[in-house]
């Protein structure tokens, strides 16, 4: 069974995502600071790259914390995460 953990620690979340070539964005035009999300590089055309103090900024702001797992079942590097209320 694959492990997650959860975090609000910056350093950690900008570390596990730049490992893994990700890039902090937002949904675009989706209002009050937008919806954040990491991309990975597959065409998504409502996301809009954005600066890690304003992604921390929001992140901080809503109450977020971040889920994520480290390796897949098979022992891959994993990119699963996800945005949930601390």
């Amino acid at each position: 069974m694959t492990q997650t953990k959860t975090t609000t620690d910056h350093d950690t979340i900008r570390k596990w995502v730049e490992e893994r070539g990700g890039k902090p964005t937002r949904v675009a035009s989706s209002g009050n600071g937008g919806i954040l999300r990491i991309d990975f590089g597959e065409p998504e055309d409502r996301l809009e790259e954005i600066g890690w103090d304003e992604f921390f900024r929001i992140f901080d702001e809503r109450k977020l914390a971040f889920l994520y797992q480290d390796k897949t079942s098979s022992g891959d590097t994993s990119r699963f995460n996800k945005f949930v209320e601390r």
